[in-house]
């Protein structure tokens, strides 16, 4: 038997399936003809990456089908109505207020939080990475429903930043207390060898006190001597960055040939740095000091 995996569609895409695919459809099936309504191309973007961010067009479908009924039933209590105009800012008014809104800046404005890459079973999709400290015994707590690989990979990172933090101008006596690592969704079991970059980011981030740009998504993973090792899927995070909003994207150098799967239009509009050493891209991805000092005044 042979596993075929299927890529997600980039937001251009959804909009050019959904114009010349899905809304004829509905349109037919709610009865409507083409004159009745029309539907703006940033309502159908809209639609695909606040109301029903997916790597396919199903629930995309559904939620035009879910306009167009409640068109069909506008027009049929007042048929002067015609054409309905269905815009971007109209749109809560079909499907209500957005599900899905970009939520990195948000999470990331403290310092201790990263935004990596991961592959789940609907493509790709960003994931969050959150660190904290306390008083006590140097120990390491791991929370988030992790597999073995990613504790493996706390860990590495741990040891990383205490053998070679000094480098990046970190206070390593600060890791000497309890840290706990947690990666949010903790119903949701997450493994896999790409998260080691972006919990040395989190945890850099926690010690020196400065946020990780709210901008920036990561995945590799790391060794003990900082280099960044590569990882699979690099199509399908590119396009969950690109989802969600982000605009840097750290990948490891060994993956660039793996650039070449990668949409044009995700790729023109990300700015992926590949990095070969950890170090290099916790110096890039956390916020300035001053930043740092300005947002805690």
């Amino acid at each position: 038997m042979e596993v075929v995996r299927l890529d997600g569609y980039t937001e251009d895409e959804k909009v050019a399936i959904a114009r010349n695919h899905l809304l004829p459809r509905q349109l037919s099936r709610a009865a409507l003809e083409a004159t009745e309504v029309e539907v703006e191309d940033d309502a159908l973007r809209l639609i695909a990456g606040e109301h029903t961010r997916e790597s396919g067009v199903r629930q995309l479908e559904r939620a035009i089908a879910r306009v167009l009924r409640k068109v069909t039933t506008a027009l049929a209590a007042e048929p002067s109505l015609a054409p309905v105009h269905v815009t971007a800012g109209s749109l809560v008014d079909y499907l209500g207020r957005p599900r899905f809104t970009p939520e990195s800046a948000e999470r990331t404005a403290v310092p201790g939080v990263a935004t990596g890459l991961a592959v789940t079973g609907a493509g790709g999709d960003v994931l969050f990475v959150e660190a904290t400290a306390m008083p006590g015994d140097a120990t390491l707590t791991l929370t988030g429903q992790l597999g073995d690989v990613m504790k493996e990979s706390a860990q590495i990172a741990l040891s990383y930043l205490k053998a070679h933090g000094h480098e990046l101008g970190i206070a390593t006596a600060e890791l000497d207390q309890a840290l706990h690592i947690h990666v949010p969704a903790g119903a949701i079991p997450k493994d896999g060898p790409s998260a080691g970059v972006t919990m040395v980011t989190a945890l850099a981030s926690l010690v020196t006190g400065r946020a990780v740009r709210s901008d920036v998504g990561m995945t590799g993973e790391v060794t003990l001597n900082g280099r960044v090792l590569p990882i699979g899927g690099v199509k399908q995070k590119l396009l969950a960055a690109h989802r969600a909003g982000l605009t840097t994207v750290f990948l490891p150098q060994r993956n660039e040939p793996d650039l070449d799967d990668v949409p044009e239009a995700v790729r023109e509009r990300l700015d992926v740095r590949l990095v070969a050493d950890v170090a290099d891209l916790v110096r890039e991805a956390l916020e300035s000091a001053s930043s740092a000092e300005a947002a805690a005044a």
